[in-house]
C-alpha cells in the first residue's frame, strides 16, 4: 500500500507518468523537463507564463532547476527490487490457497513461504535464493548442478563439475557473489560516468535552449526594427510623392490661368482686327471716290493699342513661356532627399557602430609615428626608437587596441593621396616578423590595398584587383563576426561596395594598418555623405 502511495506521489501532473528528469519551478511544483518545456513553448506566443498546477504567473519564462532530491528518490524507486506482491511468485507447497514465496530452493527447484522455509532442509546442497520462476536457469545445463562459480576467462556461470572436469577446467574461476560484487562495482562506476555525461548533456541542452530563446528574441527584435524602418521609409516616400504631385498640380493650375487670360485678350484683339478688315474691304469695293477719300487714312484704322507706343506693343506681342518648362527645382530637391534617405539606410546597416578604434603603440613598427589621440598613423624615415618586444611589428604596421569577438561593427579611415597603404583586420596570432607578417599576405589577416595607385584586396598573398576605376580616399570596413563576413566600402555618394571576404572567424579580430610614404587617419564617426 505504501508503495502504491509513493508511486502516486511520483507522477507528473502533465503526462500522468512517473517523473523523467524532474525539474522544479520557483513555485515549488515538479514536472518532467520535457513536459514543462512543451507547456512553456505553447505560452511563448502570449508572453504570459504560468504553473500548470497552481497557475502562478511569471513575467518571464521561468528558469527550471533540477530537483536532485527527487531524482535520487526516482532512482531508488525505479531500481528497488520487486516485492512479493508485485512478482506474483507463490509457495510451491501451499496448494489450498496461494501464499507469497519468500525464498526459492535451487536444489529442489521450488519456492517456499515462511512456513515451509522453516521446515526446509538446511543441508549445503539446498541453496536458497530470492523468489524466482526460472529456477532451471540457475543449474548447469550439462551437469544439472547448481551454478556456483563464474569463469572469468569465458565470462560464464558454471557448476563445480565444469570447473573440475569440464571445458572450464584450469580456468580462473570466482564465487558468484564475489564476481557479482566486482561487476556491480564496474556498473556503479559506469553509472556514475553516465550520470556525469547526462548532467553535461542536460547543461548543454539548457545552454542551447537559452541560445534558441535569445535567437528568437533577437530575430523578433530585428523583425520589429526592419518593419519600423520600412514603415518609416514608406511614410517618407508617400510624403515626398504628395509634395511633388502637389507642386506639379499647383504649377499646372498657375500656368493654365495665365494662358487662359492671354488667350481671352488675344481673342478680343482678333475680333477687333476682323471688324477693321471688313470696313477696309468695304472701302476698297466702293465706286464713289468722294466717299473713299472722306474716310480717315488707313493709319487711323490701325490698332489703337499699337499707337500707344512700344511699351503696350511689347506687352501684347510677348509670348508666354513654353508650357513644358515646369519648374523642376522642387521635384529635383525632393528626389535628392529620397536619395539621401536611401543612402542613410545603406550606410546605417551596421547599427552597432561606429566602433571606437584606437591604435596600439606597443604594436607599431619603429618607422610609424602615432598621433597623441591614437587616431592617425604616419610613415616616417625617423626611427622612433621604441623597445623591441614580441608584440611589435618589425615593419611599418600597427594594430588597434580593441579586438572584436562577436557582433556587427564598422570603422572608417581616411588616407593621404600619396604613397601606398593597406587597411583591414587581423588575428592577434599574426606573425610580427618577416614577409608573412604583412597584412593580407597570410591566413591571419584580410586587407584592402593601394599600390602604385592601383587597388586590390588580399588574403593569404592572393590578390584580387578591383576592376572599378576608383580613387579611394575614405574607406569603411564592416565586420559581421557571426556571419563570417568582412566587407570594404568606398565612402562616396552613394556609398559603394568594393569587396566582401567570407571566412569562419575563430580568433578575435583587430583593425590593422600598413603604410609606406603615406598616412591614415581613423575617423571618429559616421561621415556625412
Amino acid at each position: 500500500m505504501a508503495s502504491a502511495d509513493l508511486r502516486e506521489e511520483l507522477l507528473c501532473s502533465i503526462c500522468l507518468s512517473t517523473y523523467t528528469d524532474p525539474v522544479m519551478l520557483r513555485c515549488g511544483h515538479n514536472f518532467c523537463r520535457v513536459c514543462i518545456d512543451r507547456v512553456l513553448d505553447t505560452q511563448d506566443e502570449s508572453g504570459v507564463y504560468s504553473c500548470p498546477d497552481c497557475r502562478e504567473e511569471f513575467q518571464e519564462r521561468p528558469a527550471m532547476m533540477r530537483n536532485l532530491a527527487l531524482c535520487k528518490i526516482m532512482e531508488d524507486f525505479l531500481f528497488t527490487p520487486p516485492t512479493q506482491e508485485i512478482t506474483g511468485i507463490y509457495c510451491t507447497y501451499c496448494v489450498d490457497s496461494p501464499v507469497p514465496a519468500v525464498r526459492s530452493c535451487l536444489h529442489c527447484e521450488a519456492s517456499l513461504c515462511d512456513k515451509h522455509l522453516r521446515s526446509h532442509s538446511k543441508s549445503p546442497e539446498h541453496v536458497l535464493s530470492d523468489p524466482s520462476t526460472s529456477l532451471e536457469k540457475r543449474k548447469c545445463s550439462v551437469h544439472k548442478k547448481i551454478l556456483e562459480y563464474y569463469c572469468t576467462e569465458d565470462a560464464a556461470c558454471i557448476c563445480v563439475s565444469c570447473s573440475l572436469a569440464g571445458e572450464h577446467r584450469g580456468h580462473h574461476v570466482e564465487m558468484l557473489d564475489e564476481a557479482s560484487e566486482k561487476k556491480k562495482k564496474k556498473l556503479r562506476h559506469a553509472l556514475q560516468e553516465l550520470e556525469t555525461k547526462r548532467e553535461e548533456t542536460e547543461n548543454t541542452v539548457q545552454r542551447l535552449e537559452e541560445r534558441r530563446r535569445k535567437a528568437q528574441e533577437k530575430a523578433a527584435g530585428e523583425a520589429e526594427r526592419v518593419t519600423a524602418l520600412c514603415t518609416d521609409i514608406r511614410r517618407r516616400v508617400d510624403d515626398l510623392e504628395k509634395k511633388v504631385l502637389s507642386e506639379i498640380s499647383r504649377q499646372e493650375k498657375e500656368e493654365s490661368l495665365l494662358l487662359s487670360a492671354l488667350i481671352h485678350q488675344l481673342e478680343i484683339k482678333k475680333d477687333e482686327l476682323s471688324r477693321k478688315m471688313r470696313h477696309i474691304e468695304e472701302l476698297c469695293n466702293m465706286t464713289d471716290p468722294l466717299t473713299v477719300l472722306q474716310e480717315p487714312d488707313t493709319g487711323d484704322l490701325c490698332d489703337p493699342e499699337e499707337e500707344g507706343g512700344d511699351e503696350d506693343t511689347g506687352r501684347h506681342d510677348e509670348q508666354p513661356h513654353d508650357g513644358d518648362d515646369l519648374d523642376v527645382a522642387v521635384i529635383s530637391h525632393t528626389l535628392h532627399t529620397l536619395c539621401e534617405v536611401i543612402s542613410g539606410i545603406r550606410s546605417g546597416i551596421y547599427v552597432e557602430g561606429p566602433a571606437d578604434i584606437l591604435l596600439d603603440v606597443t604594436t607599431a613598427g619603429n618607422d610609424i609615428n602615432i598621433s597623441d589621440d591614437l587616431k592617425t598613423a604616419t610613415w616616417t624615415q625617423m626611427n622612433q626608437n621604441r623597445s623591441e618586444t614580441a608584440e611589435r611589428f618589425q615593419t611599418y604596421q600597427v594594430m588597434s587596441r580593441r579586438g572584436f569577438t562577436s557582433g556587427r561593427h564598422y570603422w572608417d579611415v581616411e588616407s593621404s593621396r600619396l604613397g601606398d597603404w593597406r587597411v583591414g583586420m587581423c588575428n592577434p596570432s599574426i606573425d610580427r616578423r618577416g614577409h608573412q607578417s604583412r597584412v593580407g599576405d597570410n591566413t591571419k589577416s584580410w586587407s584592402l590595398r593601394r599600390y602604385n595607385n592601383q587597388y586590390s584586396v588580399t588574403y593569404d598573398s592572393k590578390e584580387v584587383p578591383l576592376s572599378q576605376q576608383i580613387s579611394i580616399d575614405k574607406v569603411r570596413i564592416c565586420l559581421d563576426y557571426e556571419a563570417g563576413q568582412l566587407s570594404f566600402y568606398e565612402l562616396c555618394e552613394p556609398i559603394r561596395h568594393l569587396h566582401t571576404f567570407t571566412a569562419i572567424f575563430t580568433e578575435p579580430l583587430y583593425a590593422a594598418l600598413r603604410l609606406y610614404k603615406s598616412s591614415i587617419k581613423i575617423l571618429g564617426g559616421k561621415q556625412q555623405l
